[in-house]
């Protein structure tokens, strides 16, 4: 079967959960899906350095117009951190304007004879954190399960029984409260297209508010 060109419009995450997440948040809020969303291959033991310095090569791909990147900004190196390494590479490939700081909105910026670029550092462009996060904003704030799932998760961190470092906290705690519902431990983009996670939190309003102007 012959190769098929890349997509013009592209969104590139970090990895499978991701990907279900925004086609469940494209569907759940119409967003139209004119753009691919791509996990690109990651090596084992290269992690995102691996995606941050592919993007010089991917900018220059052929017909692309626009390249969307949605990643975690992680409690290390946390917000500031990981802003400035995407940062640096995109001022090596020629976009000369970019701002010292994330703006709260999302980063798109479209300059003549360049695709236009968008950036989105889970989980709200503002502090550090991972995809999880977000996610845990559309649990409407009158669950009855989730501040259970949070004393949970304190009584055992007090007692020095979890297994889990404070990085992987959130992936902790979410996935706590997936495993007790109806069906439990479904994905996270499952539990959206089944209105588990339904809560039109401001976070994710702005989200797609982002990602509907940049691949308009």
């Amino acid at each position: 079967m012959p190769k098929l060109p890349p997509s013009p419009q592209q969104l590139l995450v970090e990895g499978k959960t991701d990907q279900h997440v925004v086609w469940a948040l494209c569907k759940k809020y119409n967003v139209p899906e004119n753009f691919s969303v791509v996990q690109p291959p990651i090596e084992d033991g290269e992690g995102i350095g691996a995606l941050f310095e592919g993007l010089p090569v991917r900018l220059k791909i052929s017909g692309l117009q626009t390249l969307g990147l949605v990643v975690d900004a992680d409690f290390e190196p946390g917000l500031a951190g990981r802003w400035n390494s995407i940062r640096d590479r995109l001022i090596q490939s020629g976009y000369v304007r970019i701002p010292s700081s994330l703006p709260p909105e999302g980063l798109i910026y479209a300059p003549a004879g360049l695709p236009k670029i968008g950036v989105w550092l889970m989980p709200d462009n503002q502090t550090s954190g991972v995809l999880e996060d977000f996610a845990a904003t559309l649990i409407p704030p009158d669950d009855d399960l989730f501040p259970i799932a949070e004393s949970v998760l304190r009584s055992i961190e007090d007692k020095s029984l979890c297994r889990y470092s404070a990085v992987h906290r959130p992936k902790a705690l979410i996935h706590t409260w997936l495993a007790w519902q109806r069906k439990p431990g479904i994905p996270i983009g499952q539990a959206i297209t089944a209105n588990l996670l339904k809560y039109n939190s401001t976070i994710v309003n702005a989200f797609i508010e982002w990602l509907t102007e940049l691949f308009k």
